[in-house]
């Protein structure tokens, strides 16, 4: 992944400085809510190594969207997607987007007898319960998970047993709860303690989620935001995110 001058200052900075200049700073992130997992990792070594204060909002990447179109106070957008941040960045309410991260869809359940089948599409064939999906309005995975399962022909058979839901973890939820029988979410979550105990299939015909991010051109502390964007470039962040399946 190519980086600009300016990235690699500010990563050599965070490597380099123990603690950052601006230790009273303050960053308010809205990130979409499939890297949940990783992103509190990554937040809690980015406080550690500059003592830059990091807040943030997990909810769908169209929310997040809506919010920032309306004035909402974010320094940074970490969504699922490159649309987003794109249009943003033509709107010229945010700095040029770039990719810190890339996903895969798939199906989990809390019920490891549910992956009886031998593909995804057997098991949903089979399954008469809820199939939580995240809402493919305002989710990237939950578009990506429409586009599979119409592709496959198989939306008008399981269309009566499906359970919006409003993001990547609240599809989870419904699984984890018993809301859903089986959910379309991210592979990260299958890699949390919870996943682990239930079973997956990943869905090979699915797209790559590339997610993109960009600071906005009202970031109050802008200084701290691109060191941020910078630290999720770095080989450390490289590294936190890959143990939650992320490219």
């Amino acid at each position: 992944m190519r980086m600009t001058s300016r990235f690699i200052f500010y990563i050599l900075l965070i490597l380099l400085t123990p603690q950052w200049v601006g230790a009273a700073e303050r960053l308010l992130v809205g990130a979409a809510a499939n890297y949940i997992l990783p992103f509190k990792e990554l937040a809690a070594a980015f406080e550690k190594k500059t003592d830059i204060n990091v807040k943030w909002t997990f909810t769908s990447s169209g929310n997040l969207y809506s919010q920032i179109a309306a004035g909402a106070p974010y320094d940074i957008f970490l969504s699922a997607d490159e649309q987003r941040p794109a249009d943003l960045f033509r709107k010229n309410i945010a700095g040029k987007p770039f990719v810190y991260a890339t996903g895969r869809l798939v199906l989990w359940s809390a019920q490891k007898d549910a992956c009886r089948s031998k593909t995804w599409q057997g098991a949903l064939k089979s399954n008469m319960k809820k199939i939580a999906i995240p809402n493919p309005e305002v989710s990237p995975y939950g578009a990506e998970a429409y586009s599979v399962i119409k592709g496959t022909g198989l939306w008008e058979l399981v269309k009566p047993q499906l359970v919006f839901a409003q993001d990547t973890s609240q599809a989870f939820q419904y699984a984890v709860t018993g809301g859903a029988a089986i959910a379309f979410t991210s592979r990260s979550f299958t890699l949390s303690e919870q996943g682990k105990k239930g079973c997956y299939y990943m869905i090979e015909e699915a797209q790559l989620v590339r997610q993109a991010a960009c600071i906005l051109k009202k970031a109050r502390n802008r200084n701290a935001a691109e060191v941020f964007s910078a630290f999720l470039l770095s080989p450390e962040a490289v590294a936190i995110r890959m143990r939650y399946g992320y490219e």
